[in-house]
């Protein structure tokens, strides 16, 4: 019989983590394997490890890592893929948005030979059509950008063949966008779709300003068309200047010298002065990450790992 391995980072997620739990086991009964729960706690400041602790209590198959601090969830992902230890992986987020009952369908695929099944929305209930719009354009533009090509409408909610768990194991790289990777990887991929749901408890830990670093370092991290751009914007700027001079030149020589006018001047100087600064400020995102990378820091440090075994506890 296979193993699986649920995957679940989680930060501050107390109200939810027992529903959670509850629900996916009713789902991981339905299916033909033998499995356990990896809880990975990013640095949680409320109840979020005692509820899983009380868990692993009452349920053996019931793991958990917790990490020394509050890393980000890429992080606490790459730490629960680190340390799985199962025929085949399942990574989902705790607010049960993303529904358990696909997992069986997800087996189903595996056992076709398919070494990632994952899961695109349809639908997403419970969001502003600001994200909902803003996270359509992301998907849109990086992948006019970059040369692997990532699932639009696609979180982490994903199955992973033990291979594929171990190929993106070997990507040590500081800025992870986990998204970007699992597609990088490539294997034989299949999606599967959805109606995703509300968030059944607690609050979402992302904003704008979260998403916009997000969305800055999927870019960079599988992108350097923005170099490219900084470099194309500034070749049509010289040749706009050039060919100006060149008609200031012939005005002179054919009407004589004006005085200049001091509207005209500011705006060309503000303008390549913009110009410039935009430049900068993406080279300096690109410099930004070689200095992270160049640092060769640990990607997580663990407080604590309990990892959950095969043995079913009866519950107390």
């Amino acid at each position: 019989m296979s193993n699986l391995q649920i995957i679940v980072p989680v930060y501050n997620e107390q109200e939810v983590v027992d529903l959670f739990y509850e629900e996916m086991k009713q789902t991981l009964q339905t299916c033909d394997v033998e499995w356990t729960i990896l809880f990975i706690d990013d640095g949680s400041t409320d109840g979020t490890v005692q509820h899983i602790e009380f868990l692993r209590h009452k349920d053996s198959r019931v793991g958990f890592i917790t990490l020394s601090r509050n890393f980000g969830k890429e992080y606490a992902l790459t730490a629960g893929l680190d340390h799985a230890d199962a025929d085949v992986v399942v990574v989902i987020d705790v607010d049960l948005q993303d529904p358990p009952e696909l997992i069986p369908q997800m087996i189903d695929l595996w056992h076709e030979g398919y070494d990632v099944v994952y899961a695109t929305r349809k639908k997403r209930e419970g969001e502003t059509f600001l994200k909902k719009a803003t996270a359509s354009w992301f998907y849109r533009l990086i992948n006019s950008m970059s040369k692997i090509s990532i699932p639009k409408d696609t979180g982490d909610y994903r199955l992973l063949d033990i291979k594929a768990v171990r190929a993106i194991n070997k990507l040590r790289e500081s800025n992870r966008f986990m998204k970007g990777l699992f597609a990088w990887i490539g294997y034989k991929q299949k999606a599967i779709y959805f109606d995703r749901k509300k968030r059944i408890a607690g609050t979402t830990k992302w904003n704008m300003r979260k998403l916009f670093s997000f969305a800055v370092d999927g870019i960079t991290s599988f992108s350097y068309v923005p170099l490219k751009f900084a470099t194309w914007i500034g070749v049509s700027v010289a040749l706009l200047s050039f060919v100006y001079g060149l008609v200031v030149i012939a005005k002179t020589l054919l009407f004589g010298n004006d005085l200049p006018g001091y509207p005209s001047l500011m705006v060309v100087i503000l303008f390549l002065g913009g110009i410039q600064l935009m430049a900068l400020g993406i080279i300096g995102e690109y410099l930004g990450r070689l200095f992270e990378e160049n640092k060769q820091r640990p990607l997580y440090l663990i407080d604590k790992y309990q990892p959950p075994n095969q043995r079913d506890k009866d519950d107390v």
